[in-house]
């Protein structure tokens, strides 16, 4: 299922390769993709009000992807917030089902296609509540 639009798409690593791969990922399927090094960088940018959907790494410095799970649905209560992890203990801790939903986190390797489902089904889902 696609978006009717291009969506904004932020993605928030502290791996640079993930970054990119993201990023390239994403816009083969025609969204518009912002990259953050760190979840300050992203929070600070001013650009939290033009994004669709989120998708961040749990393991990062400073502000783990559950704290910026938390302060964007605080300011966007609508705001899908997919989260991801090279970790199989984060990901599969009852903390991340409870958080996040299981629907919304991947495990490092993931699917390209099924990440490409998810962030669609969010923005879509996403798009319904405003």
């Amino acid at each position: 299922m696609a978006a009717l639009t291009p969506s904004v798409v932020a993605v928030v690593d502290d791996d640079p390769l993930v970054l990119e791969s993201l990023e390239d990922l994403l816009e083969s399927a025609d969204h518009t993709v912002r990259l953050f090094a760190s979840a300050s960088a992203f929070l600070e940018s001013g650009q939290l009000a033009e994004i669709d959907c989120v998708i961040s790494d749990i393991g990062m410095p400073a502000i783990d992807g559950f704290e910026l799970r938390r302060l964007a649905k605080v300011a966007r209560p609508e705001l899908p917030v997919i989260l991801i992890t090279g970790r199989d203990e984060l990901a599969n801790s009852p903390r991340c089902a409870f958080i996040a939903g299981a629907r919304d986190i991947f495990q490092k390797p993931f699917n390209g296609q099924e990440l490409l489902a998810a962030v669609s089904r969010a923005v879509c889902r996403s798009l319904r509540k405003k």
